[in-house]
């Protein structure tokens, strides 16, 4: 990399993928992050699968993309076995690692970015290796979308000089136990989440209820397990007749249906996708779902307490962040949906005492991570700089 290539505007790729949609999300809360920012780079989304499989052969093999196997099990709850599946998965992508490298070595010789940032798991190896091999000095760095590591092999690698951002004190000793140094962890305050979520505007509750359709007066859940929903809302929905809901179900038609299909006593307002979740969540009073880092993070920064199953059924990755639930005193964590009712008792009945609890969770990180990324490409830089203004220096001086 040449003095005079730093003169110019700065490249920095987001890596992301669709498998379950929250790193998408993340990659374009990070843009929109670094832009609100006024940092004066260029910003590249870069789908990882659309590198390694550029003439999208996957699809036409099976008629899909490999994000829409594991997206179309999450809508059906499919994924009990998902805990043995990830180290095959691990496996896998260890044996193709030769096969993995070569075509990103090509795309980052293509396109030469400045700095690169991946927000996936499990292919960091390959992404870190690809990176220092084809353009040695540029800064690779993982930012963590889940508030802890599932090791090994899935956010944290062991030897890479590489950067990492951490929304945990857990995540932090993780990284540090696999051997980074202190320079290369970076800590923020939670996870990133949409600007929205920090952008809302004062609603008029009880007004807004009425006119979709719902009870002012009675307490309100959200239930929302992400962009894909899942067929567990049937079964929540079900045991909550006498409950006023909200059922967001993302992109799943056929869960709106059916949820609409269902008896219930009280009010109910089923959702298809929506890109105003903040906004739903203003009107409730509580949040039913899985313990996804994104939605749990977003329904605390709106001060709504959480209720959260966690059991052989919850993604590896997500049940470090039921317990974080419970040590941050932000709602409750049960063993299985059929326990959820007695949860909804137990929380309404001291519901000012989890808002009071989310209130104490400052997480800033959608505004402090521009921050960090600048300042590790500054320092990335400062060798070049350097030994530019050293060889334009008079003899002598």
């Amino acid at each position: 990399m040449t003095g005079a290539r730093h003169e110019a505007r700065r490249t920095v790729d987001l890596v992301y993928f669709n498998a379950g949609g929250g790193h998408r999300a993340s990659a374009l809360a990070l843009e929109a992050a670094i832009s609100r920012a006024g940092l004066p780079w260029t910003v590249r989304l870069v789908n990882l699968r659309e590198v390694l499989d550029p003439k999208d052969g996957f699809r036409r093999i099976t008629g899909m993309d490999p994000e829409d196997v594991y997206n179309k099990r999450l809508a059906r709850g499919w994924t009990l076995g998902l805990r043995h599946e990830l180290k095959v998965l691990q496996a896998l992508i260890r044996w193709a690692h030769p096969q993995l490298v070569r075509p990103l070595q090509q795309h980052w010789l293509a396109t030469e970015p400045d700095m690169v940032v991946s927000l996936i798991p499990n292919f960091n190896r390959s992404l870190y290796e690809s990176v220092a091999t084809a353009l040695p000095g540029v800064p690779y760095v993982t930012v963590l979308t889940d508030l802890a590591d599932h090791p090994p092999h899935f956010w944290i690698e062991k030897a890479q000089d590489q950067h990492f951002v951490c929304g945990s004190d857990k995540a932090v000793q993780q990284a540090r136990a696999a051997g980074h140094a202190e320079d290369r962890i970076h800590r923020t305050s939670g996870m990133m989440i949409r600007s929205a979520f920090y952008e809302t505007q004062p609603v008029d509750r009880a007004a807004e209820r009425q006119r979709l359709g719902l009870d002012p007066d009675r307490p309100t859940g959200l239930v929302l397990f992400g962009g894909q929903g899942s067929r567990a809302m049937l079964g929540i929905a079900k045991r909550l007749p006498d409950t006023q809901l909200i059922l967001a179900c993302g992109h799943n038609e056929a869960l709106a249906d059916a949820l609409r299909a269902l008896p219930a006593k009280a009010p109910r307002l089923v959702l298809g996708f929506t890109p105003d979740v903040a906004h739903y969540m203003q009107l409730s009073d509580f949040f039913i779902g899985k313990p996804g880092p994104g939605s749990v993070s977003e329904a605390v920064q709106l001060h709504l307490p959480v209720i959260v199953v966690c059991n052989s059924w919850t993604l590896p990755q997500e049940r470090y962040n039921a317990q974080w639930v419970r040590e941050q005193g932000v709602g409750l964590v049960r063993s299985s949906y059929a326990r959820v009712p007695g949860a909804v008792d137990e929380l309404v009945g001291d519901l000012e005492r989890y808002r009071s609890a989310t209130r104490r969770v400052n997480n800033r990180a959608t505004f402090e991570l521009p921050a960090i990324l600048q300042g590790i490409l500054t320092k990335a830089e400062l060798p070049n700089r350097e030994s530019v203004c050293l060889s334009t220096m008079p003899a002598g001086s």
